[in-house]
C-alpha cells in the first residue's frame, strides 16, 4: 500500500461566487471578479468551478468593496479587520471549547440577524445556526441570501474550529434549513458526506472530545493565518491537513481499489511510524483509528448507495463486512435508516 500524494482538487462551485457578489451593483461585481481573477462569464455556466484561491481572493475583494467581511448579508456590517481581532482573542484561550464559545459570543455582537450556539448531546457537539436574514421575504433572492449566510457562517465556524485544533475536524453530519440545492455535492466534499435538508435549523455535528483539546496556536501561526483572514478559513474547507486526514485517504484508497481497509499496523508501516506512536498521535487529533476507519466506510457506503448501481449486499461486501446483516446494523447506527430505505428516499426508487 502506497501513500497517495495527490492533493484534493482546490476548486469550488461557481454557485458560491454568484451568491458572494449579490450585494454589489453591476460595476462592483465586475471589479471584484476582475480583482479575484474570475471570468465573469462563468457565473452563467451551470456546473462551472473556480479555483479555491480565486474564491478566497473574491471574499476579501467583496469585503473591501462593502467594508463587510460577511458579504453584506446581515443588517449589521462585519467591518474589515473584525475577524482578525476575533482571532487574536481566541488564540489566547486555553482550550478549543473555550475559544469556540468566545467566538460565538463575538459573532452575536457582530450580527443582528444570524448567530450560532453550541450544545452538547451524547458525546457529540452541535453548532446550530439561527438565521433571520430577510425573514418573511419569499423571493428567490432572499432565499439565496439566507442559504448563503448559513454556508458562509458555517465555513467561518468550521474553519475556526480546524484552526484552533490545528487539524481538520471531521463533521459527522450537517443539517441545512433549506432544500437541497444543485451544488449539494459541494457540501459533502467540504463538510461531511452525510447531509440532511429542509431541517428546522442549520447545524453541524462533531465529536465533543475536540472541545477539550488545547488551543494549538503559536504567535507565528497566528501571524501567518491572519495574513489572509478571513478567507484563510475557507481554504481549510478544501485542503485537508493532519495525520488523521492522511490515514483517512490511505484507507479510502485501499477500499477504492477493492482491497480490505488497512490495519493500524499496516498503516503505521506506510507512514513510517510505530503502531504505538500512530495510535497516540491519532488519539491526540481526536481521530482514533477505529472510528476513523468506520467513518471512511460510512462515507463510501453513502456514495455507493447514492450511485444506485450496486445491490446493498454488494456494497456490504465492497466495504469488507462479513455479511449483509452486519452492514445493516452499522448503517442504521450511522444514519438511523436501513440501507435500502436510505437509498429509496434519496433516489425515489424501491428499496433493494
Amino acid at each position: 500500500m502506497a501513500d497517495p500524494t495527490d492533493t484534493p482538487t482546490r476548486s469550488v462551485s461557481v454557485a458560491f461566487v454568484r451568491s458572494a457578489v449579490q450585494a454589489l451593483d453591476a460595476a462592483g461585481r465586475a471589479a471584484v471578479l476582475r480583482e479575484a481573477g474570475i471570468d465573469a462569464t462563468l457565473l452563467a455556466q451551470h456546473g462551472a468551478r473556480v479555483p479555491a484561491e480565486a474564491f478566497a481572493r473574491l471574499w476579501m475583494a467583496v469585503a473591501r468593496a462593502l467594508d463587510d467581511e460577511f458579504f453584506g448579508l446581515d443588517a449589521r456590517r462585519m467591518k474589515v479587520g473584525t475577524f482578525a481581532m476575533l482571532c487574536h482573542a481566541l488564540a489566547g484561550q486555553a482550550t478549543v471549547g473555550a475559544a469556540l464559545r468566545l467566538g460565538l459570543r463575538a459573532f452575536s455582537l457582530c450580527f443582528d440577524d444570524i448567530g450560532a450556539q453550541l450544545r452538547l448531546a451524547g458525546g457529540q457537539a452541535v453548532l446550530q445556526i439561527g438565521n433571520r436574514i430577510r425573514a418573511g421575504d419569499a423571493s428567490p433572492a432572499a432565499a439565496d441570501a439566507r442559504r448563503f449566510a448559513d454556508e458562509a457562517l458555517l465555513v467561518m465556524l468550521h474553519g475556526l474550529l480546524c484552526w484552533l485544533a490545528a487539524r481538520r475536524v471531521p463533521l459527522a453530519r450537517v443539517d441545512w434549513a433549506h432544500p437541497e440545492p444543485p451544488h449539494a455535492d459541494e457540501y459533502r466534499r467540504m463538510f461531511a458526506p452525510l447531509q440532511r435538508f429542509d431541517a428546522p435549523a442549520t447545524a453541524a455535528v462533531f465529536d465533543a472530545r475536540v472541545l477539550a483539546g488545547a488551543v494549538s496556536v503559536t504567535p507565528a501561526s497566528l501571524k501567518a493565518f491572519l495574513r489572509d483572514a478571513p478567507q484563510s478559513v475557507f481554504l481549510k474547507q478544501v485542503v485537508p491537513t493532519g495525520l488523521g486526514d492522511r490515514a483517512r485517504r490511505l484507507c479510502r484508497a485501499a477500499l477504492d481499489q477493492g482491497l480490505p481497509a488497512p490495519t493500524l499496523t499496516e498503516l503505521a508501516d506506510v507512514l513510517g511510524l510505530s503502531t504505538a506512536t500512530l495510535r497516540r498521535r491519532l488519539d491526540a487529533e481526536g481521530a482514533a483509528w477505529g472510528p476513523l476507519k468506520d467513518a471512511v466506510r460510512r462515507d463510501l457506503a453513502l456514495q455507493l448507495l447514492a450511485d444506485g448501481t450496486l445491490p446493498v449486499a454488494d456494497v456490504a461486501a465492497r466495504l469488507g463486512f462479513e455479511d449483509a446483516s452486519t452492514f445493516y446494523r452499522a448503517f442504521r447506527k450511522w444514519t438511523g435508516s436501513a440501507p435500502g430505505a436510505w437509498r429509496s428516499a434519496r433516489l425515489g426508487a424501491a428499496p433493494n
